[in-house]
């Protein structure tokens, strides 16, 4: 599946996809303790994105990730490691995936859970920032196509500036 290399207007259907994803790990992830949550962009209603959903499925514990990791390959993804981000495990979508998505195991509480929650809940919760968030986006939404690792470093900076002051205000 190729990724989207567009930003849109927010979709009302993101959520239904989100729960879509959920529901079909939901069987693998059995008797193994978690939660799952929609992170990243499509997760908060108003936001222009790339219609890319984000799931964290969140363990209480790291001696609880390598049965995770082992569950959801078996439910068809490849483990990708951490992509550069020490703390969540990356995986690459299962070729009958239906909604293209980012698949990540995090530990509760851990820099990159933390850093998902408290994006996506300041940007729930401030439309000056993300309508900041989602201009930027759209300004960028050209290098989608030629180079998405600029797009991702060119969105950095907005994106640290507004995780520091949410977890100043949390």
């Amino acid at each position: 599946m190729i990724p989207p290399a567009s930003v849109v207007e927010y979709d009302a259907r993101w959520p239904v996809w989100f729960a879509e994803i959920r529901d079909g790990l939901s069987p693998y992830l059995k008797g193994i303790p978690h939660t799952v949550e929609h992170v990243g962009s499509t997760a908060v209603p108003g936001l222009a994105a790339k219609p890319i959903i984000d799931v964290d499925v969140v363990v209480p514990a790291v001696d609880l990730v390598p049965p995770t990791v082992a569950a959801i390959v078996a439910a068809g993804y490849q483990h990708e490691g951490d992509l550069g981000i020490t703390g969540r495990e990356a995986f690459a979508l299962p070729p009958d995936a239906a909604h293209y998505h980012h698949l990540y195991v995090v530990v509760e509480g851990n820099k990159p859970h933390q850093d998902h929650v408290l994006l996506r809940d300041h940007l729930r919760a401030d439309a000056a920032d993300r309508e900041r968030y989602a201009a930027l986006k759209r300004e960028l939404a050209h290098l989608l196509t030629t180079d998405r690792a600029a797009y991702v470093e060119a969105k950095a900076g907005l994106v640290e500036e507004i995780l520091r002051r949410a977890a100043q205000s949390s």
